[in-house]
């Protein structure tokens, strides 16, 4: 499968919840929230997220009680478990019920973000939630968030990143303004499409400069979008 992967993040600390969902975000998935058992239910079965970050406790009823609701209504999501239980019973009571992995508290985030990556690829069969991304000399790693071209690394931020890896997973094909504020922005920004052309203005400075490669990978097409290609047509 292609495309970004949607993660549910569930938490009932506002700023775990934050400061996980955002680094969720910063690698290029699509991340919705909740902060209660009840409010996660309904929006695994509106959304039908690929995988849930799914605390063990919350406040109405437990993380095991969320993914048994959400199965039963058909939302077949994988499920990585955050717990601040770290006995080998809790674990084992986790993954029995049908996790897929499980993660105790305090836990790092890229150690979080490389047990999401992993169990996308067996759940999702998702070359592109953690594999190496290539286009020509261009190079993208979601698991330690580097990229380089011609082997040397550039340096982007978030939102630089995440419309990269959205090119380099679209490879060759042109994609519009609207499709690009949509992956990058989210489908609920309400601003000025022309924040695109900016941000392909940053990217083509720091991945097209002349002192990194001869041949431009990004390519305007009038009208139409843009487009990350690796050879001419």
């Amino acid at each position: 499968m292609s495309g970004q992967a949607r993660l549910l993040v569930v938490d009932d600390e506002p700023s775990l919840q934050d400061i996980v969902a955002t680094s969720m975000r910063f690698l290029g998935y699509e991340v919705s929230t909740a902060g209660t058992g009840r409010e996660a239910v309904r929006v695994a079965t509106d959304t039908r997220p690929d995988l849930i970050i799914l605390d063990v406790m919350l406040p109405d009823f437990d993380g095991l009680e969320v993914m048994k609701r959400v199965r039963a209504s058909g939302v077949d999501s994988g499920v990585v478990f955050l717990s601040a239980r770290d006995t080998p019973a809790d674990r084992i009571a986790g993954l029995t019920a049908g996790g897929d992995d499980y993660v105790v508290k305090p836990f790092n985030l890229e150690e979080l973000a490389s047990r999401v990556a992993a169990v996308l690829r067996r759940t999702r069969g998702d070359a592109d939630g953690g594999g190496l991304l290539q286009v020509a000399d261009l190079e993208l790693d979601p698991e330690t968030y580097q990229v380089t071209r011609a082997g040397k690394t550039i340096e982007l931020a978030p939102t630089e990143y995440k419309m990269l890896r959205h090119l380099m997973v679209n490879a060759n094909v042109v994609l519009s303004r609207q499709q690009l504020l949509d992956a990058v922005w989210g489908t609920d920004f309400y601003g000025d499409d022309s924040v695109v052309a900016t941000y392909i203005s940053y990217l083509r400075r720091k991945v097209d400069a002349p002192e990194v490669a001869e041949t431009p990978l990004i390519h305007t097409h009038r009208g139409f979008g843009y487009v990350l290609r690796g050879q001419r047509h």
